[in-house]
């Protein structure tokens, strides 16, 4: 007898429009294996997903940026035609917010952690998310948030160049405008310019203390809290490859034993009360050693097929089990065990791995993304090196972001007068209290 109830399926929701996000695909192969029907609501047309011998339907997503209401509505249509109850799994930040929103409307239809009101929206909004830290207790990069433009040069200058501006809600931002949601900035003048386009980002802009990268610096942990609150399935991992490097999404992931991550981990989700599956971002301190939270996403990460236990059980399919009211195996972690996006590092996908090791694209029962995936990559790669040579002509592609200009260093902007301490009403950084970007 399965473990799991497999009359009732599971629903993938997702707007982002990357072709390459690997953690839809582990999503749909985790469930499809335990023999749960899995519709992905999702844009799947150039993506090596929609090849999956796991996918039971494909159901058209709303569009980027899209309203709570839309959201709402796509999966009410997506509802009907299944006819019946289903788990609903998140993944990106954006929907995880709307479906947060919307949870008593969608509750009916789809089965839901009962999640403190609020929470996954206060969470993966990065002002926010400083607030929480300090609340907690919890080690987080020194963060401002300015006013306008001039607080902003000034902030960058208190905290110590180069800083990281990031944008509170990086959903909101819109693709194809030349904006990233995260950025080393490395001059004053240049997070004063990028105050600036804060309407166009659409959410606030905020300045944090950097923390340079180095060896084993980078740690995540994913993990799922159950009914009860306890912590269940996933892990701590180390980065140990990044695509871009030092600053990244995980190419190549281990997973490694740390007791101080893990207890920050069941801290925080313990202390707010949350439910469900998510997935947390830490940068340890080269001079303190402490590790800090960078980011908390109420949702799975990308790689969480990492942490699959000896009894098979990850943190998608605890998501299953416990909203179905099944028991959750006790499985034994297994360390060691290494994650690999094979399109950012095909080397590591060829070393060996006497420890175990999971490929983002490529399974002996599932080999079809894994055609798909080269030649859609080829594609895309040689589309980004059209684009940027037609920009190094002066003739950028149509819809192709504006290349960011050279921004020099600025002098120090006058204090205000009210400071003459050259403070601008602006904390004093502590030296040990540096952190990044991740």
């Amino acid at each position: 007898m399965s473990l799991f109830d497999t009359r009732v399926p599971a629903v993938l929701l997702r707007t982002d429009r990357n072709p390459f996000h690997h953690g839809t695909l582990g999503a749909v192969r985790s469930l499809g294996r335990a023999g749960v029907d899995v519709h992905v609501v999702a844009d799947c047309a150039h993506s090596p997903v929609r090849a999956s011998r796991y996918v039971t339907g494909l159901h058209t997503p709303p569009p980027p940026g899209a309203s709570t209401e839309e959201i709402a509505a796509a999966l009410r249509r997506v509802a009907a035609r299944i006819a019946r109850p289903a788990v609903l799994i998140a993944m990106d930040d954006a929907c995880a917010v709307a479906v947060s929103r919307a949870r008593a409307e969608l509750a009916p239809a789809f089965l839901l952690p009962d999640q403190p009101g609020g929470l996954p929206e206060r969470v993966a909004d990065k002002a926010e998310l400083a607030g929480v830290c300090a609340s907690l207790g919890v080690p987080h990069p020194e963060t401002l948030v300015p006013d306008g433009p001039a607080e902003a040069a000034r902030a960058a200058w208190r905290l110590g160049l180069p800083v990281v501006a990031k944008w509170s809600r990086p959903w909101l931002v819109p693709p194809g405008g030349g904006l990233r949601s995260t950025v080393l900035v490395r001059s004053a003048r240049e997070a004063g310019e990028l105050y600036r386009r804060a309407e166009e980002a659409g959410s606030r802009l905020l300045l944090q203390a950097f923390l340079p990268p180095g060896p084993d610096r980078d740690w995540f942990f994913h993990g799922y809290a159950d009914r009860t609150g306890a912590v269940r399935a996933g892990g701590p991992g180390r980065k140990t490859r990044a695509r871009p490097r030092g600053a990244g999404l995980t190419a190549v992931g281990r997973w490694s034993p740390n007791p101080q991550v893990q207890a920050l981990a069941e801290r925080v989700t313990g202390e707010l009360g949350y439910r469900g599956v998510f997935d947390l971002d830490f940068r340890r301190c080269g001079a303190t050693g402490g590790y800090h939270l960078l980011d908390f996403n109420p949702r799975p990460g990308a790689q969480f097929r990492l942490f699959t236990d000896s009894a098979g059980l990850d943190v998608v399919r605890a998501l299953h089990l416990d909203l179905t009211h099944r028991a959750l195996p006790d499985g034994v972690a297994r360390p060691g065990r290494t994650f690999v996006v094979e399109n950012y590092a095909p080397l590591s996908a060829l070393r060996p791995a006497p420890d175990g090791r999971e490929l983002a694209w490529h399974a002996p029962d599932d080999r079809a993304p894994g055609r798909a995936l080269w030649s859609l990559w080829g594609r895309h790669v040689s589309g980004r090196l059209l684009d940027r040579a037609r920009r190094r002509r002066g003739r950028p592609a149509a819809g192709a972001p504006a290349r960011a200009r050279v921004v020099r260093q600025a002098g120090a902007p006058p204090a205000d007068r009210a400071d003459p301490a050259g403070r601008a009403g602006l904390p004093d950084r502590p030296d040990d209290d540096r952190a990044g970007s991740h």
